[in-house]
């Protein structure tokens, strides 16, 4: 993750581009995902640059067509855009827009914007109609220069079945939530992802899993410890959503949830973590004392079930990091 701080986005984007990762991205949290995005294209050269992600229906098929295009265009084609819908709380009270099912707005909504990318790429009149978005207005003084780059590639967030399989059926990728284990991904994402690609008439090797599994890991006994707890109070409090209730539910701890939820309502935010024993957590991240093991045993994990990992375990040490993530992309081979 690049951060959201602009004045160091340049920095940061140089160091992660240092340490081998192959991709940055970042997200729609308490700052705009695009401006930093732009402040790294600048500032390097081969890393690939996403947003995971940026709210999608606080926004307009066209204003993201825009942004998404320029910084692609800016940064010779190095651009993808992750999408997310939020919650309905969010997208009416925060930012003011319309809420309604959103997986069908969702899949309209990346349909849209491919066809305004395909009218500036090609010439063609633009003429989306759709249930919830209408582009049909594309004057030449209004259609961006276009240096030659692929359109950018799109991914969407996805948890639920529906909306996994809209991802499979419209986008170029989903992005998993970090709230999943390997039997939610075995059984209820994939054979989601199977019904989207059909609908495309696409395979499985033209679609792009992406997951921020957790894992659990460090350098010695203290660091250890310290991600330990972190990993557990994240996963206490993502267990506290009512929208993620179902990943709870496949494995019988739906009444999880509940709790949670009741200590999150009497702002007991600091005891989330104390409801995750040790079968949760096996089962939601990868606990590996020995960092040098950890390749090989996320390889044996997800290696079979996602195709890129958003990377969240930090060494704290560059030249570890940069080892770690050989060690990673080395056991592909």
């Amino acid at each position: 993750m690049l951060g959201s701080d602009l004045a160091m986005a340049p920095l940061a984007a140089a160091e992660l581009e240092n340490r081998g990762y192959d991709a940055l991205f970042t997200a729609e949290i308490n700052n705009d995902p695009f401006l930093p995005l732009l402040m790294a294209a600048e500032h390097s050269q081969a890393i690939r640059l996403t947003t995971s992600i940026a709210v999608a229906f606080a926004r307009n098929p066209m204003t993201v067509a825009q942004q998404v295009w320029d910084i692609n265009q800016f940064s010779g084609g190095r651009v993808s855009v992750g999408l997310g819908s939020q919650i309905k709380p969010h997208i009416t009270r925060r930012f003011s827009m319309p809420w309604s099912r959103p997986a069908a707005r969702m899949g309209e909504f990346v349909r849209a914007m491919k066809a305004i990318w395909h009218s500036w790429q090609t010439g063609e009149k633009l003429a989306f109609e759709g249930e919830f978005y209408n582009h049909t207005l594309m004057t030449p003084m209004f259609t961006p220069p276009n240096n030659g780059c692929e359109a950018p590639r799109v991914n969407v967030a996805a948890v639920g079945p529906l909306m996994t399989e809209t991802a499979a059926g419209v986008a170029d990728g989903m992005i998993a939530h970090g709230f999943t284990t390997p039997k939610y991904l075995r059984e209820v994402t994939l054979p989601a992802v199977e019904r989207g690609l059909e609908t495309s008439g696409r395979e499985r090797s033209d679609f792009e899993i992406n997951c921020p599994a957790m894992v659990v890991c460090g350098t010695d006994e203290a660091s250890f410890k310290q991600n330990l707890q972190a990993v557990k109070a994240q996963l206490g409090f993502y267990a506290s959503t009512p929208a993620y209730r179902p990943v709870l539910e496949l494995h019988g701890w739906g009444d999880l949830q509940t709790e949670a939820n009741a200590l999150t309502r009497q702002g007991r935010w600091d005891e989330l973590g104390n409801l995750i024993d040790g079968d949760i957590l096996d089962n939601f991240a990868l606990v590996c004392e020995d960092l040098a093991q950890m390749p090989t045993a996320f390889k044996s994990r997800f290696g079979t079930l996602i195709d890129n990992w958003q990377c969240t375990f930090e060494s704290g040490d560059a030249e570890t990091q940069r080892q770690l993530l050989t060690a990673i992309r080395n056991t592909e081979n």
